[in-house]
């Protein structure tokens, strides 16, 4: 019975082994079967997100909508010319009495008064034209207001190439983390197919018990379960960096995860930068002072309009007796009495200046606040990665103590798999503390407004992590 037994555990072996082999060589084929991914670096995937991004695209058209409104404003103090022509036929009667020539008049037969009846069709061409001489100050707040848009519309374009950044660097080294997951992962399959190997051979010649075999199995099972998660979510994420940057072909990410082991600049230094220049504070500015502008209109309708005012008749000869060949002037303009409330849309022009202003001061509030809690992940953040060091290696000692002495039995299955699940573990939450220094950096450097410098930061990193 013994041979049988062996053929049994020999014909287990061959199996186990082809489907090792089958397991390596599977993904193998399937990636030689997948068109290639393209390599980009980070800062090309940057250059390609501004170039694709679609809420960029919507924001620089706004910004060119509002920068052709406020050329439209300069041509506010120019005279407004127009053309009329009217064709149409009236009836005209004049009566002239003669007074003390009426009886001169009756002895011809004219009887008075004189009767004049004009009925025809008339062209009448006109050109008349409207210089504005004073507003109460409605055209120079409207053009402050159009240049504020202007700043507004910037501002805002400079907002959203902001947040691409923080978006960018979400997936572009989300998908490093996974792959980096995914190392690990089928680092720890592979080692727990081999203890399981050595638990079978063990278990055949009497080392081993079956307990310690069916440890080493349930272990084997569980990372293969963990591996193949680590597949799936690797690819979820680089379709999601292909779909991000608008690619009909997979994104290969190749500038690793990084770490700067020096502390960042100081806080207040961050604070300062937010302050003086974040876009959204600007385009709060633009806000208030189309706010204030505003006000200005409102008040110039309390106010006299002073005008210049021409016209010119190019058909004389059709023209009414009433109408003059040409005639130019001055005019004013004065409103005594409306009903739009003029007094009610002032208080509420104020109002909404009011509400712009409170709203900078809340925004100034909250990106500190922004900048802080960004600042504070991203140095916890980088002090685990350092602080996780120590625990790698200190895991890969236990691993190959923990082997040494299984083999020699003086160590328990479960105590190898835990060694080895420890080391993974550790090497993960190393690759996940260097993921959230890079996001909490670049929200950091967001709130800050200076995104564009995230990667400075990423070419003086001195810790990289390479999968």
């Amino acid at each position: 019975m013994a041979a049988p037994v062996r053929l049994r555990q020999g014909r287990r072996a061959a199996c186990l082994g082809w489907l090792v082999v089958a397991a390596a060589v599977g993904p193998a084929a399937a990636a030689a079967q997948e068109p290639a991914a393209t390599a980009l670096d980070f800062g090309a995937a940057r250059q390609r997100l501004l170039q694709v991004s679609d809420a960029l695209s919507a924001a620089e058209a706004n910004a060119g909508a509002k920068q052709q409104l406020a050329e439209a404003t300069r041509a506010l103090r120019l005279p407004e010319i127009s053309g009329e022509l009217q064709r149409l036929e009236l009836r005209k009667t004049l009566e002239l009495p003669l007074g003390s020539l009426a009886p001169v008049a009756e002895e011809y037969g004219i009887q008075s008064p004189l009767v004049f009846i004009d009925q025809k069709w008339h062209t009448r061409p006109l050109v008349k034209a409207t210089l504005p001489l004073y507003t109460g100050g409605q055209i120079p707040a409207a053009q402050s207001a159009a240049r504020a848009a202007v700043a507004q519309a910037d501002a805002e374009r400079a907002l959203q190439a902001q947040t691409l950044v923080p978006q960018l660097v979400q997936v572009y080294f989300g998908a490093q983390l996974a792959e980096q997951a995914l190392a690990v992962r089928r680092d720890t399959r592979e080692g727990l197919e081999r203890h399981l190997h050595n638990a079978e051979r063990l278990e055949q010649e009497g080392f081993a018990t079956k307990a310690q075999r069916l440890q080493a199995v349930v272990a084997r099972d569980q990372a293969e379960r963990e591996y193949q998660k680590a597949v799936n979510d690797l690819a979820s994420m680089r379709a999601a960096l292909a779909l991000l940057l608008r690619s009909d072909t997979a994104i290969a990410p190749i500038t690793p995860l990084f770490v700067n082991r020096a502390p960042l600049q100081p806080l207040q230094t961050f604070r300062d930068t937010a302050l003086d220049g974040h876009p959204q504070l600007t385009r709060l500015d633009a806000l208030v002072e189309q706010a204030g502008q505003g006000v200005r209109v409102q008040q110039a309708r309390l106010k006299p309009q002073i005008y210049a005012f021409g016209q010119y008749d190019l058909r004389r000869r059709d023209a009414l007796l009433t109408e003059p060949d040409w005639v130019f002037g001055v005019g004013l303009r004065y409103t005594f009495l409306s009903g739009s409330g003029r007094d009610h849309q002032i208080a509420a022009a104020r109002e909404q200046q009011l509400q712009a202003e409170a709203g900078l001061r809340e925004a100034r509030n909250r990106i500190e606040i922004g900048v802080t809690q960004a600042y504070n992940a991203a140095d916890t953040a980088r002090q685990q990665y350092l602080l996780l060091e120590s625990s790698i290696v200190r895991a890969e000692e236990n691993l190959r103590l923990q082997e040494l002495a299984f083999r020699e039995g003086q160590a328990t299955s479960l105590d190898l798999i835990d060694a080895r699940l420890a080391l993974g573990g550790a090497r993960i939450e190393r690759a996940q503390a260097a993921y959230q220094f890079d996001f909490a950096l670049a929200q950091l450097l967001e709130a800050s407004g200076q995104a564009e410098r995230y990667e400075d930061y990423l070419r003086t990193a001195e810790e990289v992590l390479i999968p």
